[in-house]
């Protein structure tokens, strides 16, 4: 295992700027995910950590080693790739310790290690077949016992589950996570699909342009996000923006967009929100903190009326669209107290799992 630290780090193609001086430090044996949309250096991140793309500006280590200029094979990271990239003349056997017979390791423990990876892989009974022999899943277990065998300080997967198929891939997050549980290795994993760092990171790497916008523990991320983009990033489905002034009645602040519609700002959050009062905001709401019209169970919690737009029945919940001054919002309903389109419905928001956001800077005050 080792802690990976980036500092200042960078890369540029020419004009664009693909990396713009990120820093980020990764402890021993962290799972720690980059997630963000196409564009945004993740992977070209990745890129960097392994080797395989050139630094533009900044420092890598690995343990106590700076591997800016260090060989790909001499830093002792083994990658999966999101292709798999299998030798389709050699048997799952061969594929994984393809590297170890490389490296004249002796065929005692080439033997040793391969069994004990096919072992946590659950892949034993695949060892004599060809990859043309097996599925998207079990190509994908090989991958990962060809970096299993070779023991390096850091495992770094490029998108690994993104050419399986929707429930193929829930089922190798899982097993993603219990090999990781197995074999504490330091992981840093790319993905654009932001369940899949939420389910398997210890920390999340939020990236959008080039820049870290959050790290945090997925749990931290979704209720404390610290920007726009994270907030809206996070979450399925993402969080609900409107456009808003915070006013005043009294003592009290309230949420008011612009009609009849105002909400209560739940007092603990007074002195934090008063020095935006009267200016142009933006509320943000997640569809599960606004739902159909239910008994108050503290304080915080505000009804409204609206009438229905569009529904998304999903089985456990239905999503029920409705409009807020000229604003598309979601909320998430039991399927029974559901209206119907075009019918009027109460709704109740949990205003202590709100967000008001600076338009200006698109931080979450």
């Amino acid at each position: 295992m080792a802690r990976i630290e980036l500092n200042e780090l960078s890369k540029s193609f020419e004009s664009t700027h693909a990396v713009r001086g990120i820093d980020l430090d990764i402890a021993h044996g962290e799972f720690v995910v980059l997630v963000g949309p196409s564009g945004c250096g993740k992977s070209t991140t990745l890129r960097m950590i392994a080797g395989l793309e050139e630094i533009t500006d900044g420092e890598i280590k690995i343990g106590d080693r700076v591997v800016n200029h260090i060989p790909p094979k001499d830093r002792d990271i083994a990658m999966v790739f999101q292709n798999y990239a299998l030798y389709p003349h050699m048997t799952v056997a061969e594929n994984m310790s393809f590297g170890l017979r490389l490296r004249r390791l002796p065929a005692e423990e080439i033997k040793g290690r391969v069994d004990e990876a096919a072992d946590i892989l659950n892949i034993a009974e695949l060892m004599s077949r060809r990859p043309k022999q097996l599925s998207g899943g079990q190509r994908q277990r090989v991958a990962m016992g060809r970096a299993i065998v070779r023991n390096p300080q850091v495992f770094l997967f490029d998108e690994p589950l993104s050419n399986l198929d929707a429930m193929l891939r829930v089922q190798m997050r899982t097993e993603i996570k219990k090999i990781h549980q197995r074999v504490r290795t330091t992981v840093v994993y790319v993905t654009h699909d932001q369940i899949e760092a939420m389910t398997l990171a210890d920390r999340v790497v939020v990236m959008n342009g080039g820049i870290i916008e959050q790290v945090a523990t997925p749990q931290e991320m979704y209720e404390k996000p610290a920007t726009r983009f994270v907030a809206g990033f996070i979450g399925s489905p993402s969080m609900n923006f409107v456009p808003c002034q915070i006013t005043e009645n009294g003592d009290a602040l309230a949420v008011s967009f612009g009609g009849d519609l105002a909400l209560k700002v739940p007092a603990d959050r007074n002195g934090r929100y008063r020095p935006y009062l009267g200016r142009e905001m933006i509320f943000g709401i997640r569809p599960e903190h606004l739902t159909e019209q239910r008994a108050h169970t503290g304080e915080g919690q505000e009804d409204f009326g609206a009438d229905v737009v569009v529904l998304e029945p999903m089985g456990i919940d239905t999503m029920v669209f409705i409009d807020i001054e000229g604003t598309e919002v979601c909320a998430r309903s039991t399927p029974r107290e559901a209206g119907n389109v075009g019918e009027r419905m109460g709704f109740t928001v949990d205003m202590n799992n709100m967000h008001l956001i600076d338009p200006d800077s698109s931080v979450v005050v």
